[in-house]
């Protein structure tokens, strides 16, 4: 894929090199909780009923600029050409969670159990449960892009995405947490979702509505490109923070982001592979099989990481487990946009 095409799909520096910002910001983290271990310690203390006002302050700047994206008016589209739609619902809410659990258990708790101390491990299993819950809502339009997608049918796609994931996402957390005997604070993961999910979407439908007024969808586009920095920036800076309480940790156990980053390449991978058969098998038309079956790969990590510091602290291994999965997000999305874009041939035009 040259760099012409992934900047005319919108694919700018920053979001192009992600998992090269994410690796340097890493490396600050490590190095400045070594030299400077009091200074996270106090970012830590600055916390209300379980939310670190730090990190959802830039949180809020990863995910708003997202939000504002989202056109629910493209919930009147959902029944035009079926098929999409349902597997994207199928995969992203009665597969995906389910499996990323799956293979967490069966890689963390069994294959990984000499290497893992048994508390990592549960750690590391929350984390994965939680990126596996929370199916893209803003770089898959990159990715549709990229294949050339119905743009206005991806559009419907994350919307009625976005509507499930307010209702269905801390019920299936909290199952597949409970089920693999990790405690489960309800009132700390409603929290998270009203505050992460809930509340984004809402402010961004009302600033959307007021862009629309005065400008259109330019104003919109508009909008987003302007809040991008903040976005990857707030990214940037929470991954900062979590690699500074995880130091130490990281530092004993090198291991430890290699042995996380294999259960989530194959779920990436498996659950592609999933979608994009179940599609050609269906004889949906290229411009929807392709971004149907790359929703459903790609995650909401901005949620994941922010729930996952919610429950169980910025020092958690949950956490380092979400972040772990920005690692690997972009070199993955981009290996199978070029896996779709070669197969094209594969579906009906």
């Amino acid at each position: 894929m040259t760099e012409t095409s992934l900047a005319d799909a919108g694919l700018g520096t920053f979001e192009r090199y992600l998992s090269l910002w994410v690796a340097l910001a890493i490396f600050a983290g490590l190095i400045l909780g070594w030299m400077v271990p009091d200074l996270f310690q106090a970012l830590a203390a600055l916390e209300i009923a379980s939310v670190n006002l730090p990190v959802a302050v830039l949180i809020w700047a990863m995910v708003f600029p997202m939000m504002v994206g989202v056109d629910f008016a493209a919930l009147s589209h959902i029944g035009d050409r079926p098929k999409g739609i349902v597997i994207t619902l199928v995969v992203n809410w009665l597969i995906k969670p389910f499996s990323m659990a799956a293979l967490g258990v069966l890689f963390f708790q069994f294959v990984f159990a000499d290497l893992i101390p048994a508390d990592d491990a549960l750690a590391y299993l929350a984390g994965v449960i939680l990126l596996g819950a929370a199916p893209c809502t803003a770089m898959v339009f990159v990715w549709s892009n990229l294949t050339r997608g119905d743009a206005t049918y991806t559009l419907v796609q994350v919307s009625v995405n976005d509507v499930v994931m307010v209702f269905a996402f801390a019920p299936i957390v909290a199952l597949l947490l409970g089920v693999s005997n990790i405690t489960v604070p309800w009132g700390t993961l409603v929290l998270s979702v009203v505050l992460y999910v809930a509340l984004p979407l809402g402010a961004g439908l009302v600033v959307r509505r007021s862009l629309m007024k005065r400008g259109g969808e330019p104003a919109v586009d508009r909008f987003k490109d302007k809040m991008r920095p903040a976005s990857v920036i707030g990214l940037l800076l929470t991954v900062v923070l979590l690699f500074g309480f995880q130091g130490k940790v990281i530092l004993a156990q090198p291991l430890v982001i290699v042995l996380i980053a294999i259960p989530l390449l194959i779920q990436s991978y498996g659950i592609f592979f999933l979608a994009y058969g179940a599609a050609r098998l269906w004889k949906v038309p290229f411009n929807v099989a392709a971004p149907c079956a790359l929703i459903g790969t790609s995650n909401f990590f901005e949620l994941a990481v922010a729930v996952a510091i919610s429950l169980f602290g910025l020092g958690s291994g949950a956490a380092l487990a979400t972040v772990v999965g920005v690692l690997v997000e972009v070199p993955v999305m981009l290996s199978l946009v070029a896996f779709a874009n070669r197969t094209r041939g594969w579906f009906p035009s």
